[in-house]
């Protein structure tokens, strides 16, 4: 089915008992990020507030839990548009020859009359045109303490290449500069940062035009890693099998979805120069910093009558981003096996790897050097370029099954031989590279090695029995073992001194139990919970860069760096943002407001866990040493 704005999809979710409304005033600064925080970690309903201190009530939430995702792109499960998908990849992939492709062609045309339609005059979307342009009439939200401002978190904006006429619609945050201006957070991967650099060299204004809401379906397909020349609401269609129309802008000559809730217009200058935006707490759990981006002016707002303003909220894992990311894998799983590596099975993005961070992939494995080949593959292949830690598995072990994974990492992985360590293109978000964009990566090929690819192994590997007397050092404050897992991991955790710590001179000093072949030491930040694997694995994959951090110890072991590198010898040369979470002023006034808000029983606040890894500072911790 298809939602007629998003008025129709709430209706939809508070009938399935799936939403909550809350009626009391409630703070879109800082106050309404807490208590979508509190329900996104406890598996709770969407939310939707209808006092923001504006006209239009805030929806937030709505995408995170399989049901309410799987309705938003029309689908019982998300498991059946990755069958789909499937089924017309393989139809065509299958077919012997040219004309043989032909007769497969009914599925192909059926999805090209699903191309986009033009309406003339006004669609639902133009229903009110605001007289005066005034960012302020829509309750946009300052999400976490020491963002640079308020953020429009879920724009869907539309642009078009100067030469080739091309479109896109991407998703890139926009900062609320002021009445009639935002920042354009589009970063040099995406196709919008590519339509802006085409738009430079032709000069004068480039038109672009901003859409809230509308069908949910809209909100996931700018966030889907599309080829460039495909248009994403061709995917849209094709999930909701129904066309989208489009309708033309009031003040510039692109084309939005007819049926969405609001409406911004506008246009980037491309003589102006480019102004300060940010910080803000990310997706990955860390400040992203300040940086120069291009500025938006705006010249018209259109809504419906009905509309409702879509937010969401992102940082530390789990958010709601975390079940776009699974509809990810189920969708583009059929792409990348017919156009990558047709022997995966199964590819999984744990949540706790922030999309990028960490890919799991299941093979079927059945020539030598298949892990490796899988692994160069997927480090080159579009959005998976950038992707920093990538394991892969044989199957039939399932690339979400975490235990099975880390069993057959210590069952097949020779750390001589196993571990592909490289550099290449890294989010630009990634703050723990030495340099912006690029940094180090590292393949794990944890497959079942065939008989040409055996040499002499190690992995009868002793318990580890350590006491915390038997690890010692001024700067390590903690340890734990999994020694009733069975697998051979310690993690410790450190607090470093003001005058710095030396992490190699630390690895060098570990006891005898830890430098034994097949053995891997974790250090991380002193106040990490060790007790939670989410945790452990979003720290790894988010404050290591595998090239640096990554040592091979004399004894055979593994160590692996996963400290924030401030107080660090040598000094890191870039700004290490801080942890993202709530301040205790806004915990304790949602503390105290709960019961007011009538979003069922009492949930703590998932920051006074993140607390004890902030450092001093706000955004950004200095990473100098303290002389």
């Amino acid at each position: 089915m298809s939602f007629n704005g998003l008025v129709t999809f709430v209706d939809f979710l508070e009938s399935r008992g799936d939403l909550t409304r809350v009626s009391c005033n409630v703070d879109p600064v800082l106050e309404i990020t807490e208590i979508a925080d509190r329900m996104v970690k406890n598996g709770g309903k969407a939310l939707l507030f209808e006092d923001t201190g504006t006209a239009f009530p805030l929806l937030i939430n709505a995408f995170a839990s399989d049901e309410r995702m799987a309705a938003a792109i029309s689908r019982s499960s998300l498991s059946d548009t990755g069958r789909e998908i499937f089924s017309l990849v393989d139809s065509i992939s299958q077919a012997d020859g040219f004309s043989g492709k032909l007769l497969r062609l009914p599925g192909m045309l059926n999805l090209l009359r699903l191309s986009p339609r033009r309406k003339r005059g006004r669609g639902e979307c133009q229903e009110v045109v605001e007289p005066v342009v005034d960012l302020g009439i829509l309750p946009v939200l300052k999400c976490w303490p020491h963002d640079g401002g308020r953020f429009i978190t879920l724009p869907l904006v539309h642009t078009r290449h100067p030469e080739t006429g091309s479109t896109n619609l991407g998703m890139y945050r926009m900062q609320v500069m002021s009445k009639d201006t935002t920042g354009m957070h589009w970063h040099r991967h995406k196709t919008g940062a590519r339509h802006y650099e085409a738009w430079k060299l032709r000069g004068g204004r480039m038109p672009v035009s901003v859409t809230l809401g509308g069908d949910p379906v809209y909100t996931y397909a700018a966030t889907a890693p599309l080829p460039e020349d495909i248009s994403e609401y061709l995917l849209a269609a094709f999930l909701r099998h129904k066309r989208v129309t489009l309708v033309k802008c009031l003040t510039n000559d692109l084309w939005v979805p007819a049926d969405s809730d609001i409406v911004i217009e506008g246009y980037i200058d491309t003589s102006e120069a480019r102004v300060t935006e940010g910080p803000f707490g990310d997706h990955t759990g860390f400040y992203s910093l300040a940086d120069q981006y291009p500025l938006f002016h705006v010249t018209c707002i259109t809504h419906r009558k009905n509309a409702v303003y879509p937010a969401t909220i992102v940082g530390v894992p789990p958010m709601e981003d975390a079940w776009m990311g699974k509809a990810t894998e189920k969708i583009f799983l059929a792409p990348i096996r017919l156009t990558i590596a047709p022997e995966i099975r199964e590819l999984h993005m744990p949540v706790a790897g922030v999309a990028h961070n960490l890919v799991i992939v299941s093979i079927e494995k059945t020539f030598p050097g298949q892990g490796m080949k899988v692994l160069s593959s997927l480090f080159g292949a579009g959005q998976m370029m950038l992707s920093k830690y990538i394991i892969v598995v044989s199957s039939p072990v399932h690339a979400d099954d975490y235990r099975a994974v880390a069993d057959a990492f210590f069952s097949n992985v020779r750390f001589e031989a196993d571990l592909l360590v490289t550099r290449g293109p890294l989010d630009v978000l990634d703050h723990s590279s030495d340099t912006f964009s690029v940094g180090g990566k590292l393949g794990i090929d944890a497959t079942v090695k065939l008989s040409e690819e055996r040499i002499e192994e190690f992995h009868s590997v002793p318990l580890l029995l350590l006491t915390d007397a038997e690890v010692t050092g001024d700067s390590i404050t903690g340890m734990k073992t999994f020694a009733e897992y069975g697998q051979p991991v310690v993690v410790l955790t450190v607090r470093k001194p003001p005058e710095g710590l030396d992490m190699h001179k630390l690895a060098a000093s570990l006891p005898a139990p830890l430098t034994l072949a097949g053995t891997v030491t974790i250090a991380l930040d002193d106040g990490a919970d060790t007790d939670d694997p989410a945790m452990i694995t979003w720290l790894v994959t988010g404050n290591s860069d595998p090239a640096r951090d990554l040592y091979h110890l004399e004894g055979g072991a593994l160590f692996l760096d996963a400290t924030s590198k401030t107080d660090s010898i040598p000094a890191f040369p870039r700004e290490w943002p801080n942890v993202v979470c709530s301040g205790m002023e806004t915990i304790t006034l949602v503390d105290r407001r709960w019961n007011e808000y009538g979003t069922g029983s009492f949930h703590e606040s998932p920051s006074l866990k993140l607390l004890p890894l902030v450092k001093p500072g706000e955004a950004s911790v200095d990473t100098k040493r303290k002389k």
